[in-house]
This record gives structure tokens, C-alpha cells and sequence, in this order.
């Protein structure tokens, strides 16, 4: 390895290869730009799926490239693109590779207040689409505040212009200063942690205060960190950054904007005398609403009183209603009695004619005749059947094989119990069986007449 690789060459024939040429120019270049900011506009974006940024740096005059690795791209807050000017801060470098000279960066920042302006329309975009300025997300300010934070920085004239409008509009209500930066690299998160804890201390509203200045001095107010923080905060929140023109992240985050610090205040601080004429006009309202609704009662009291009647009167009345009532009430009761009878009398006059002893006697003559003719019926069916039986006799004797033996003929049976109809079917010497009329014989075939029959002679 060589220990000091920017010693000056040996021109008595000192050869470098071409990876030792670019790894002494690297480590040269590495050594010398360690860490240097350069200015330009963005040319040749890409982005590959690595996750890491590449694009050239250029001027009216010349270009670098550069490389913005992953870890480093993640903490770019704005949306790098073609054209855009921006300031960038790392190393030179050399890829060894292809020998190509380049910026090896970790970090970008926009370069004026046009590169300003487009980070600040990127976050407010990314955050509108989340709803963080979306009107139903707004808390309204209490009416009667007694206690209120102010998020702002302890020096200067925006602490004393809020304080000068509450002691002249409502002196009454207790102020409490969260004191924070309000400019500078520290100033966002001081913010942050001073609102997280005015969120916790109670109070009927915070403001969230700073003077006019350059879209840089008022950066803080625009970073993402600072939003999300207004955003969470349960205490309806007044922000006051600024001058009337200046308009910030945290305005648009905030339940109320106000234009000037001042503003701020005069929202939040009830003016005593509008209190004094209100309660006034709220007082005479009240005497004249007191005096209209005692004259409508005395009227409707003088009505009541000349429609009152004596209690005897209304005592006389009831009781001849009474009397008239319970007249219609005998009336109705013995109408409906009479009506009831009635009913019932032709009830009794169905039920005799549907009594069930009239149903049961003819139901018993019907029977009586059923059980007469069931006997006349049996004979007369088993008559019957002894007839067809006796036909069936006769038929099945003439049919009969038995029928035929009895006139002397007889069957002939083999081994197997099967008639024998042809002689071809037997064979000499066979022995079969013989079925008769009465009884049975068995015989032995001498000759059947089908082959010529060789007989031994000692049979």
C-alpha cells in the first residue's frame, strides 16, 4: 500500500496503472474537497429503485455530476427536479470505474427564495392532502378566555404589543409566556416542545407568535415538524406570524390566523366597554321582557277571574250530570240484558237441534241393519267360492297328467327326475323310472332302436 500516495511522481520512469492513476486522483480529491457547498441548477435527474438520486450540477459555464445517496436523499425535505437551483454540500470524489470526476453529497438545500417558495408549496400540498387544514378539524375560540399561553419569543416588541392589548381590552385574563426561539436551527424544535407543553398546562387558548421578517427568518414556522405540532394540539390555537402579507405553514395547520400578533390578541381579549354596553342593552331587554310578561299575566288573570263561578254552581251542574249518566248507564244495561237473553234463547233452540242422541239412533238402526246382512253376504260369497272352486277342479283334472296315467299310461323319468320324450334321449342299459297311476317301477333299457343293440348273453 502506498503510504503517501500524493508524493510528486518519479520522472525516471515511474509507470501507474490506470486503477493506480484513479485511486491516487480519488484519494486526492477526497483529501483536498473533504467537505465544500457548490451552487448550481439540477440537470439530468434520475432516480433509480435503489433509492438513490443522481443528476448534474451546472452553471452558465460548466457541470459536475453528483450522487445523493439513500440515507442522504431521506433528509431532503423538498422534491428535487430538473431545473431547479439548489445548494449542495459534500465531497469531491472520482468513480474509479469510468474515471469520472463528481460531488458525493449528504446534503441539498434550495438555493434562494424561489427554492423557498416551491418547498413551501410542496409541504403545504402533502399536508392538505392529509386534512390538517381541513375545516372540520378547527376548534373555536372560547368567548370568555381566563387563561392563555404564548408561544413566542420573550424579547422584542411582539411579547409587549399583546400584552399592551390585554391590559387595555381585558385586564382580567392571566397571560403565560412559553418562551421559545422563534429564528435559527434551534428554533423548531424549541417550538415543537413549547407547544407540547402549553398543550398540557390547561389553558383556554394559545398563541403562536412572531414579528415580520424574510421567508427565511420565518422558516420555522413552515417546517413539517412545526405543523404536525399545531396540529396535535387540543387547545384551540391562534397563529400570529409575521406581518398581514406574510403567510405561513402553521396559519393554515392553526384553528384561527391571525394577520398581526396584535390581531391575535384583540381575538382573544373581550373588550371591557363592549361587556359594559352589553350587559346594559342585556339589562334593559331584560326589564322590558319582566314588564311585558307581568302586564300578559294581569290580563290573563283579569280573564280568569271573570270566568270563575261559584263552586255551588259547578257542584249543581255535576250532579245532574251525574244523575243523567247513571240513567244511561241503567238504560244501556238493560238493553244489553234483553240482548243477551235473546241470544242465548236461539243458542239453546240450535243446540237442541244439533243434540247428538238423534245422530246415535240412526247411527244404531244403520248398524242394526249392517250386522243383518253381513252374515246373509258371507254365505252367500262362500257359495260362491265353493262353486268356482269345484269348476276349478274340473278343469285341472282334465288337464291333468294323473288324469292321463289313470287311463294307463305312465311316465317315463331319468336320473335327474326328467321326463324322457324322445328314445334318442336314453341309451342302452339306462336305468329309469317309471310313474304309473298308482305307484312307481324302475326299468332298465334294452334297446332304444337307435344303434344296433349288442347284448352279452350272460345277462
Amino acid at each position: 500500500m502506498i503510504k503517501d500516495p500524493f508524493q510528486r511522481l518519479n520522472l525516471d520512469r515511474e509507470v501507474l496503472s490506470v486503477s493506480q492513476l484513479n485511486n491516487r486522483a480519488r484519494l486526492l480529491l477526497e483529501d483536498v474537497f473533504a467537505s465544500i457547498w457548490v451552487d448550481g441548477e439540477i440537470s439530468n435527474l434520475a432516480k433509480p429503485a435503489s433509492g438513490h438520486i443522481y443528476f448534474t450540477l451546472k452553471d452558465s459555464q460548466a457541470q459536475v455530476r453528483c450522487a445523493l445517496f439513500r440515507q442522504n436523499a431521506a433528509r431532503v425535505r423538498q422534491a428535487l427536479r430538473d431545473g431547479l437551483a439548489v445548494k449542495v454540500r459534500g465531497k469531491v470524489s472520482l468513480f474509479e470505474g469510468r474515471g469520472d470526476y463528481q460531488l458525493i453529497l449528504d446534503a441539498v438545500e434550495p438555493a434562494g427564495d424561489g427554492a423557498l417558495r416551491l418547498a413551501f408549496e410542496a409541504l403545504k400540498d402533502k399536508l392538505g392532502g392529509e386534512g390538517l387544514f381541513a375545516a372540520e378539524r378547527k376548534v373555536a375560540l372560547p368567548a370568555h378566555p381566563r387563561r392563555i399561553g404564548i408561544v413566542s419569543s420573550p424579547s422584542g416588541a411582539v411579547i409587549r404589543d399583546i400584552i399592551s392589548v390585554f391590559r387595555r381590552r381585558a385586564p382580567q385574563v392571566e397571560l403565560c409566556l412559553i418562551p421559545t426561539a422563534v429564528q435559527g436551527r434551534e428554533a423548531t424544535a424549541q417550538i415543537v416542545r413549547a407547544l407540547q407543553l402549553a398543550d398540557r398546562q390547561g389553558f383556554d387558548a394559545l398563541i403562536l407568535a412572531r414579528g415580520g421578517g424574510s421567508l427565511e427568518d420565518l422558516w420555522c414556522f413552515n417546517e413539517e415538524a412545526v405543523a404536525r405540532a399545531v396540529d396535535a394540539c387540543v387547545t384551540p390555537i391562534v397563529s400570529a406570524v409575521g406581518h398581514e402579507t406574510d403567510v405561513s405553514i402553521s396559519d393554515f395547520v392553526a384553528d384561527v390566523r391571525a394577520p398581526t400578533p396584535s390581531a391575535a390578541a384583540e381575538l382573544l381579549a373581550p373588550d371591557a366597554s363592549d361587556l359594559v354596553q352589553r350587559l346594559h342593552s342585556l339589562h334593559r331587554r331584560l326589564h322590558l321582557y319582566i314588564n311585558g310578561r307581568l302586564a300578559r299575566e294581569h290580563m290573563r288573570l283579569e280573564g280568569l277571574r271573570r270566568r270563575l263561578r261559584h263552586p255551588g254552581e259547578r257542584l249543581r251542574q255535576h250532579a245532574q250530570r251525574l244523575d243523567d249518566l247513571e240513567m244511561r248507564l241503567q238504560r244501556a244495561l238493560e238493553r244489553q240484558l234483553n240482548n243477551r237473553r235473546e241470544r242465548l234463547a236461539r243458542l239453546q233452540t240450535r243446540l237442541a237441534g244439533q243434540h247428538p242422541e238423534r245422530s246415535l239412533q240412526l247411527l244404531r238402526q244403520r248398524l242394526a241393519s249392517l250386522a243383518e246382512r253381513l252374515p246373509r253376504a258371507m254365505r252367500e260369497g262362500l257359495k260362491e267360492r265353493r262353486l268356482q272352486l269345484q269348476s276349478q277342479v274340473q278343469t285341472l283334472q282334465a288337464v291333468s297328467p294323473l288324469a292321463t296315467l289313470g287311463r294307463g299310461y305312465s311316465i317315463l323319468l331319468d336320473e335327474r327326475g326328467r321326463a324322457v320324450r324322445r328314445a334318442t334321449d336314453t341309451h342302452p342299459g339306462q336305468r329309469l323310472k317309471a310313474r304309473l297311476g298308482e305307484g312307481e317301477l324302475d326299468v332298465r333299457v334294452e334297446d332304444n332302436h337307435v344303434q344296433p343293440a349288442n347284448l352279452s348273453l350272460l345277462d
